[in-house]
């Protein structure tokens, strides 16, 4: 793998801090990072068709990037404060994306041409 750790968990962290704003912008109620206090984490199915279908394609994404939010309910009831929230997530993120990082590194070693430069 030709990219550095850094680099790479810096790409993360932009790729999903923008799905997560994409994501709750197109399917959520308003255009926002995350959802207001009260409401779940991976949005509710809309009722439009093409909202519907695009929500139900995002989601196992979205259940991944929320993975340890979604376990800790009582924490986004007590309303903390928006950097505190992205600064959590954003610590799972990095996590998430090193341990990525290292799968990819031993499957491109184990075999080195199904992953390209």
């Amino acid at each position: 793998m030709n990219i550095s750790k850094k680099k790479f968990v810096a790409l993360f962290l932009i790729s999903a801090f923008a799905f997560q704003f994409i994501s709750n912008s197109l399917f959520g109620s308003d255009v926002r990072l995350f959802p207001q206090k009260g409401e779940s984490l991976l949005g509710t199915d809309p009722q439009i068709g093409w909202k519907s279908a695009g929500y139900k394609i995002q989601l196992p994404i979205k259940i991944v990037l929320m993975g340890p939010m979604l376990l800790s309910t009582d924490f986004l009831r007590d309303d903390p404060p928006p950097p505190f929230v992205a600064a959590v997530f954003a610590l799972y993120w990095s996590i998430l994306a090193l341990f990525i990082y290292y799968l990819i590194g031993i499957i491109s070693r184990r075999h080195p041409l199904c992953v390209s430069a």
